[in-house]
């Protein structure tokens, strides 16, 4: 089993045929993924690699029976596009879009969640999701991943590349991996990934790639000790970083005393999660426990 995308996930790609879009969307296609359909306005009528591109994802979804987006448009028109395929009955959106200002990201979450609660958001600012030897949406290697029944959440998308193929070359499979992003307003939480993975049968482990700033590796703490039973194992990226001082993410900053690399871990231990404190062990680690 699997979360969020499997064999049977249609994709729509919105800004398909953009650089980016129709690259990653034929990398997509190429995997495995059923890409049904692209969007772009004014383009409608001709296709990308056998991939028929539409001018809204409303007629994409009527046309091709599309459950999920992926995102490729332009900041300034981004979170335009996530409103547009929530409005058109997308169930899993995955904006890998960087840079879409944080006021424009406001109003959306608030839309998606007093107008769709169901919809589930993946990013912005995310590298997306993957099922290994089913479904790969976004922008990840899809050869470092291997089936089996680790599950992987990150707000780093390298990171997460990282930890796969050290699991990997230890012939550790991953049930699903998802990249939530690193911005200060997303979608999908840890918090929420974990209880997906909680409940799936077929992931026997979990791995939480979390880093400074916010409060989303806290609150999945909070979870993880009142709900699961299976081995997690987490990694908390920027334990050197100073205060004051964004670290790659746009969310990875310490503010007011919160958020701090040291405040994440010891949430983590008092919950029972096995804490890595460096990357280059994560496969060690948890090929060991679990062997």
């Amino acid at each position: 089993m699997s979360i969020l995308v499997n064999k049977d996930t249609k994709v729509v790609v919105q800004g398909i045929t953009g650089k980016e879009g129709s690259f990653h969307a034929i990398q997509c296609k190429n995997y495995g993924t059923q890409v049904v359909a692209g969007v772009t306005p004014g383009k409608e009528g001709i296709d990308v690699d056998g991939i028929p591109v539409f001018n809204t994802v409303e007629n994409a979804v009527k046309n091709t029976k599309a459950n999920c987006s992926l995102i490729f448009v332009p900041p300034p028109f981004a979170a335009d596009a996530i409103v547009e395929a929530a409005d058109a009955g997308i169930e899993l959106i995955i904006c890998i879009t960087e840079g879409i200002p944080v006021k424009d990201m406001i109003p959306v979450k608030y839309y998606l969640k007093k107008n769709y609660p169901n919809t589930k958001l993946i990013g912005p600012n995310c590298p997306g999701a993957i099922t290994p030897d089913e479904a790969k949406v976004g922008i990840m290697p899809g050869h470092i991943f291997k089936k089996g029944n680790v599950g992987i959440v990150s707000r780093s998308g390298t990171l997460t590349y990282e930890a796969a193929f050290q699991l990997s070359n230890l012939g550790i499979g991953q049930s699903s991996a998802i990249g939530i992003g690193g911005d200060p307003v997303h979608g999908l939480s840890h918090k929420d990934v974990i209880a997906l993975f909680n409940e799936d049968e077929e992931t026997k482990a979990i791995l939480m790639i979390g880093e400074i700033g916010g409060t989303s590796e806290e609150e999945a703490a909070e979870y993880i000790a009142s709900n699961v039973k299976k081995p997690v194992f987490a990694y908390i990226a920027g334990i050197t970083a100073p205060p004051g001082k964004r670290m790659g993410h746009a969310g990875a900053i310490i503010s007011g005393g919160k958020g701090t690399a040291d405040s994440k871990m010891k949430a983590l231990k008092e919950a029972g999660v096995t804490v890595i404190e460096n990357p280059a062990f994560i496969g060690k680690v948890i090929a060991d426990a679990i062997s």
